[in-house]
């Protein structure tokens, strides 16, 4: 497996010391704090991965490249850069009656 940027260590062990706060109140409060400003956080690195994509397919890479580079398929890489948030696949059920009719 490649090695991870320093970035992505950081947060990761960011994440993990949370199981090392002894106090179970205070542990719990630090997440709450946390996952109060997680959607905006989210939003932000989905905004900035999006732009990092725009750079590098205005550089001249191929979709191709750009999805190996980040570890996705290149059809991947095309949504990202494009603001497509993931698959938005119906519930089971929604849809089959045009399936059936």
């Amino acid at each position: 497996m490649a090695e991870q940027p320093e970035e992505v260590l950081r947060f990761l062990n960011a994440v993990r010391a949370f199981e090392e706060i002894e106090d179970d109140a205070a542990c719990a409060r630090a997440i709450t704090d946390v996952l109060k400003d997680w959607p905006e956080s989210h939003a932000r690195l989905r905004e900035l991965r999006q732009e990092r994509v725009l750079r590098m397919r205005e550089e001249g890479k191929t979709w191709q490249e750009i999805g190996d580079a980040l570890g996705v398929h290149f059809t991947r890489a095309q949504q990202i850069a494009k603001g497509f948030r993931g698959s938005k696949r119906p519930k089971k059920g929604e849809g089959q009656e045009a399936a059936d009719g």
